[in-house]
């Protein structure tokens, strides 16, 4: 490998290209731009590829160029200031030297590391980045795929191609992995019978590192390379192999470069086997039993999931399992119905596939769905795995996701904010003056905005004619006119193509359309973009429609699907388009983030209330698209959105984006933009995500950690063993009466008096917690729990009935209903450890 030879003033190049500062510091990337603007664009903007083909006399002209070299100290001390900024965020209960593992099978950080597929990805790259700008002792763990995920192209008929290409680490802003000799540091997952070994590359994400793992060495079988080629390449084999490497790989990678993390966050289900190898170092490290070192490790792990439906969660059937891990947990002393029943919702039934994020679910304290919504849709997903519990009750929080500010806001857009909200929005968006956004003049926001448009107008102009020629296709349409007009209304689709997402709704009644797209005074056009996974046919099939309807005479030139869809791709849509689309079909769409990032840019947001839009939505800013309820009926359902979605285009967003005043501004619409940004900016941001993280999972899990593994795991010895005796006694323990003091009617605020007796069988009365739940019931007398009260105890009879009495007081009017609940109670057993057990009267 040869390193470019820089001249000596150029040297700070070689700095700036391996840390990926740049790919949210749009200053430090237009240094790079000026270096060589058509070899930054044939590189994907890659810098140290950049560095390594341009010309040398274009380097010696640049290290005579004063303007050039002072933009480079300007960009250089600019990543000093931020990699020496002191933490904006405290974690209480993470000690000196902790470390926070966030592991994820994808991550979307810049175009030319194309190690993701879609909003998964995009959401765990903008996770390092805030984690990195508040200043969390943050580490990522991933895979680097050799052929990354595939780069889209169109067939003549519409078909969604799929062409992967051979990726160069050595080329590439990373960095291997070696260990103080300078050998490649190496590490064994043990698979059916062989150990298979990893190596690992380092990302610089500011001020988080990214360890991306790859199998693809001499030293492993040919067929054992392919295991990391390609980002959901493959079958089901293929898929747990991954998992695998990720799960078990990655922990021991972070071992092998002296890093234990106090507390380790699944993206999703697919890390899940983390915590199997965590429980197994903890094993043989203190010599504690599967029931001992699974209390910290446990304790300690947060599970995110993204999930909305059961078919996208991955299930592997019980023989795949016993051949890959069958010898891996005989070492942890169990057997296979002990290690299945870890992955199953109902344990001990054979017939149940194992799943990873079962797994996750079971070997995490915290666990959360990606917004509000996505929360109860979770709870009813797993509800099976807490039979014990009501809904209201079951251990799944909520964190709505956000994304990360200063990728996602254009160039020119983030320097009016720096003007009129401060430099602050960048690095800490909450304190930011997001209301002087209102004192931004009218003229100046627009003409931003306008520009915006015309350069996604002029991309997609280029791509279009780049793409028709390619497939063997007139690059013009009929009579010589352009694609697409800067002038016009223009509304964004971009994101994963999937049934659910309907993104043909738009098509349901063409003529309606076409009378939309081309009507004389009022004119819009739409921007279609998205990846079908390549295993998909239905959403190839999506794909293919839109080609097909974007070709027809009446679309022509109005409606257009632009291919290779990227992250580049998508900050110019969310920038320059006037509507952001989304109409998936509800409640699955768990999140969405793409809509946050059209907001922030003042994109007007166009959606159906799922997933954020439905905790976010205000009116004044965007437009819900049909009702916040469901049909049973899909079909009745599509009907009823499109009419709304068409009723909306033409009744209210044609006419407010062309109703402009004498200078040409359309005041009402501006407006809006003005009221969009200030609304969802800072609070859909992933600073506020990672802040919550940090509150809310990260800070109780580290507590957790360092208590429970305390004197050689004493406490967790003990909990474990207490927890033994609890579940063998626990169904001998029975409600016996519950009584309130008689009165059914009653003032808000007053308390009404429970008295509880029970029978604790084996158990004792402290192993034992009985609370009052209350709330609102509704027409049929369904509780709906809204807060808890506890019940003291009172003493026990000679029949060793236990006795309970305490108050809760009502806050609202309206029919008011309780139950009362028995769990299992221990003075040190953490918050975040759910034991799944409880009674109810």
């Amino acid at each position: 490998m040869v390193e470019p030879n820089l001249p000596g003033p150029l040297e700070p190049l070689r700095k700036l290209s391996r840390n990926l500062y740049w790919t949210w510091n749009t200053d430090a990337a237009a240094l790079f731009e000026r270096v060589d603007r058509e070899l930054w664009r044939q590189t994907d903007h890659n810098p140290v590829r950049l560095l390594q083909l341009v010309r040398p006399e274009r380097l010696h002209e640049l290290a005579e160029d004063e303007g050039f070299l002072e933009h480079q100290r300007r960009a250089v001390a600019a990543l000093d200031a931020y990699l020496r900024r002191p933490p904006l965020v405290e974690v209480e209960g993470l000690e000196p030297g902790d470390t926070i593992a966030y592991f994820s099978l994808e991550f979307a950080l810049a175009e030319c590391l194309p190690n993701y597929s879609g909003g998964l990805g995009v959401l765990a790259g903008d996770h390092l980045k805030s984690a990195s700008d508040v200043g969390l002792p943050l580490v990522g763990v991933g895979l680097f795929y050799h052929q990354g995920y595939f780069r889209q192209e169109i067939s003549p008929d519409g078909w969604q191609q799929e062409v992967y290409q051979d990726l160069d680490p050595a080329v590439l802003p990373m960095t291997h992995v070696v260990d103080a000799a300078g050998r490649p540091v190496e590490v064994a997952v043990p698979f059916d019978g062989r150990d298979v070994w990893a190596q690992a590359w380092r990302v610089e994400v500011g001020r988080t590192p990214l360890y991306v793992l790859t199998t693809n060495i001499e030293r492993n079988l040919p067929a054992d390379r392919e295991i990391t080629a390609r980002l959901y390449g493959g079958d089901n084999e293929m898929r747990i192999q991954q998992e695998m490497v990720l799960g078990i790989g990655g922990v021991r990678l972070l071992q092998a470069l002296g890093i234990e993390p106090a507390v380790c966050h699944m993206n999703e289900g697919h890390s899940a086997l983390l915590g199997i190898e965590r429980i197994r170092a903890a094993m043989e490290r203190f010599g504690a039993s599967f029931a001992e070192a699974r209390l910290p490790v446990t304790g300690a792990t947060v599970f995110t999931t993204h999930t909305a439906v059961a078919a996208g969660i991955d299930l592997f059937p019980p023989d795949l399992l016993r051949r890959y891990l069958g010898h891996y947990w005989a070492r942890l002393g169990l057997d296979d119905r002990s290690f299945l029943d870890l992955g199953r919702t109902r344990p001990g039934d054979d017939g149940e596939p194992f799943s990873m994020a079962v797994l996750g679910l079971n070997l995490s304290g915290y666990r959360n769905g990606v917004s509000q919504l996505h929360r109860g849709v979770s709870r009813r997903l797993w509800e099976s795995a807490w039979p014990n519990l009501p809904h209201d009750l079951i251990p799944i929080d909520a964190i709505t996701n956000g994304v990360h500010l200063p990728t996602w806001v254009s160039h020119e857009m983030g320097e009016l904010f720096d003007r009129y909200v401060g430099p602050a929005w960048r690095d800490d968006p909450a304190s930011a003056n997001w209301a002087a956004v209102y004192d931004i003049p009218d003229e100046e926001l627009w003409r931003v905005h306008e520009r915006q448009r015309q350069q996604l107008v002029l991309r997609a102009r280029e791509q279009y004619t780049e793409d028709m020629l390619r497939r063997g296709l007139p690059a013009t349409e009929p009579g010589g006119g352009p694609v697409l007009d800067p002038e016009t209304l223009t509304v964004g689709f971009a994101r994963r193509f999937a049934g659910y997402k309907r993104a043909t709704l738009l098509f349901r009644d063409l003529e309606r359309l076409a009378r939309i797209l081309d009507d004389f005074e009022r004119p819009v056009q739409v921007l279609f973009a998205g990846k079908a996974h390549p295993r998909d046919d239905g959403a190839k099939a999506l794909i293919r429609e839109v080609v097909q309807v974007s070709r027809s005479p009446e679309f022509r030139g109005r409606l257009v699907l632009l291919e290779r869809y990227d992250v580049e791709l998508g900050r110019l849509l969310v920038a320059g388009s006037d509507v952001w689309l989304n109409t998936p079909l509800r409640p699955l769409e768990a999140s969405g983030t793409s809509g946050m990032k059209a907001c922030a840019n003042g994109v007007l947001h166009l959606s159906v209330l799922d997933g954020w839009w439905w905790e976010a939505y205000r009116p004044g800013t965007g437009w819900a698209i049909g009702r916040n309820r469901l049909d049973d009926d899909p079909e009745a359902q599509d009907a009823f959105d499109a009419e709304s979605l068409y009723g909306l285009l033409e009744g209210e967003v044609a006419p407010l984006f062309y109703d402009r005043d004498g200078q040409g501004i359309p005041r009402g619409w501006v407006r809006r933009m003005k009221e969009t940004i200030v609304t969802y900016a800072a609070q859909f941001s992933t600073s506020r995500m990672v802040s919550d993280y940090a509150r809310r999972a990260y800070g109780p899990a580290a507590t957790a950690w360092h208590a429970l593994r305390a004197d050689q795991m004493a406490r967790a010895r003990e909990l474990a063993a207490w927890l033994e005796r609890v579940r063998a006694g626990w169904d001998a323990v029975k409600v016996y009466a519950v009584e309130d003091d008689g009165s059914e009617l009653r003032r808000a605020g007053e308390p009404v008096t429970v008295r509880v007796r029970l029978y604790p069988g084996p158990l004792q009365p402290e192993d034992l917690r009985v609370d009052i739940v209350y709330g609102q019931t509704d027409a049929r007398r369904e509780l709906h729990i809204e807060a808890e009260a506890p019940l003291a105890f009172a003493g026990q009879q000679e029949d060793r009935l236990c006795r309970y009495e305490g108050s809760f007081r009502p806050a609202s009017g309206g029919r008011i209903g309780f139950s009362v609940r028995v769990v299992p109670r221990h003075p040190h057993l953490p918050a975040v450890i759910s034991t799944g057990l409880a009674h109810w009267a």
